[in-house]
């Protein structure tokens, strides 16, 4: 039970009646109390309340009035009414206008909390019931949404269903699957084919977009009514939420216009998708052609940013581009592989094109480095050992990644993503542990002053120093010297 209120004149008939509520046994989140109907009437209004303790003879409204209100609510409480013998004939009244017990005071311990379980077991059957029906009902409307639905099977899923659908008018927010969890009210579909879909009155509209969409790109659909119109909001949020990929910000389909693309940029880039381009993005890979291996693949995502691509123009080459490189290198390819294909065939698991880019990048740069260690193509790994080698020689100098890629002849971005792979560390970490490790030494070994050890290991900045020396090792550099030397 998720909300009980208590309304009763006397404060300490009210009381009491509180505190065996919460000695009953009977979990109960939220126990509310006033003391006559009006009050009890605005609560009602204002909030879902599960069960209501009402007195009979009540100052402003009395409880055969609240009930009758109460009873017209379109989700009233369960009601239990509480009274004096005087008042029996009321109780019967008001028995006749819902409510389901009839308590006599004084109330008796034992029978609010017999009567509590009972009302409790039956909002927990009716939850159960509820959510079950939920559930079919769900599975139901995801067919309504298909395109393999007769014109028959849909007329009869809206006439069964109708009555489970938000009235009035209501939004459709599209977004990537499993971006919310299961406790949000709103009407909710997953798992379809351009991501998972909320179905929210008009009203409330905007504060779940603010509140509960806050970290995710949505697609915004126009306000509709009535569950047969649902099957083109959620075709006009799919839409909208194709635009949020690409742009990289919820986009409302009522609000935002798109900017029109040239018909000259929109041709070029329909180069990308042919045959021939696909080959060569494919048969790249696994060459010491980085740059080039990036470019042919960022290509894709760069050019539907600006929208010189569609969506779907995006989504098609990029499964068949895909889909094609275990026709090429299925030998060199793990398990993971083809899972990571799989998931990189449906874009719209990310939020936007700039996270997908990521993802499907380091991917690709993950898979070249493979392809190109195989028993005939060393080439990096000499390289990288080249560039450790280097490192080892020059610490003590003004040295970055820049230059030591530049030494060795690589790219920039492969020499940062193989310098990882092949020595665990990213290229800063590596530099500071080379350094901590010889001021270490230095500090055990020699009497320099901190500030000269600072110099001679690479740092130009004595607190910077001291500030890395202690994140690594724990202890500042004379603290260290003091424990080692003693």
């Amino acid at each position: 039970m998720k909300t009980l209120l208590i309304v009763e004149d006397e404060k300490l008939i009210r009381q009491g009646i509180c505190t065996m509520v919460r000695r009953s046994g009977v979990p109960i989140e939220l126990i509310l109390e006033c003391s006559n109907g009006e009050d009890a009437l605005n609560i009602l209004n204002s909030r879902k309340i599960d069960v209501m303790f009402t007195d009979i003879r009540m100052q402003k409204m009395d409880g055969v009035e609240l009930v009758k209100h109460a009873f017209k609510l379109p989700d009233p409480p369960l009601m239990v009414a509480i009274s004096g013998y005087d008042d029996f004939t009321y109780a019967v009244e008001m028995l006749r206008n819902g409510v389901r017990e009839y308590l006599l005071k004084p109330v008796e311990r034992e029978k609010i909390a017999a009567v509590l379980k009972k009302l409790d077991d039956e909002l927990n059957t009716k939850a159960h019931e509820l959510k079950q029906e939920k559930e079919i009902s769900i599975v139901q409307l995801k067919k309504l949404l298909s395109d393999d639905i007769t014109k028959d099977e849909r007329e009869l899923i809206i006439k069964r269903y109708e009555n489970l659908f938000p009235e009035g008018d209501y939004v459709v927010f599209c977004y990537p699957e499993n971006a919310l969890d299961d406790e949000t009210e709103e009407l909710k579909i997953r798992k379809l084919p351009y991501g998972d879909i909320s179905v929210v009155t008009s009203d409330k509209a905007g504060s779940f977009l603010k509140n509960e969409l806050s970290e995710t790109l949505a697609g915004v659909g126009l306000s509709h009514n009535g569950l047969k119109e649902l099957d083109l909001a959620y075709r006009e949020a799919a839409e909208a939420r194709q635009f949020s990929f690409l742009l990289g910000h919820n986009f409302d389909a009522g609000t935002e216009r798109i900017k029109t693309v040239p018909s000259a940029l929109k041709e070029k880039a329909r180069d990308l998708l042919s045959e021939e381009s696909r080959t060569k993005r494919i048969q790249i890979l696994g060459t010491d052609k980085t740059e080039e291996v990036i470019l042919r693949w960022r290509n894709l995502t760069k050019t539907a940013a600006t929208l010189q691509l569609s969506y779907d123009e995006l989504s098609e080459e990029l499964t068949a581009s895909l889909m094609g490189i275990p026709l090429v290198y299925r030998e060199n390819l793990t398990p993971e592989d083809l899972d990571t294909i799989e998931n990189l065939t449906h874009p719209l698991l990310e939020p936007d094109v700039e996270t997908y880019e990521s993802k499907l990048t380091d991917w690709i740069l993950d898979l070249n480095s493979r392809l190109l260690s195989r028993p005939d193509d060393n080439g990096i790994k000499s390289k990288i050992e080249k560039a450790e080698q280097y490192i080892r020689e020059n610490y003590q100098s003004d040295l970055n990644m820049a230059v030591v890629s530049n030494y060795v002849s690589m790219n920039y971005s492969l020499f940062s993503y193989s310098f990882k792979q092949y020595t665990g560390s990213n290229f800063v970490n590596y530099l500071k542990d080379i350094r901590v490790k010889e001021a270490m030494k230095l500090l055990k070994e020699t009497d320099m002053k901190i500030i000269e050890i600072s110099k001679v290991v690479g740092y130009d900045n004595d607190k910077h120093f001291m500030k890395t020396f202690k994140a690594i090792c724990g202890v500042s550099p004379g603290e260290y010297r003091k424990n080692v030397t003693g």
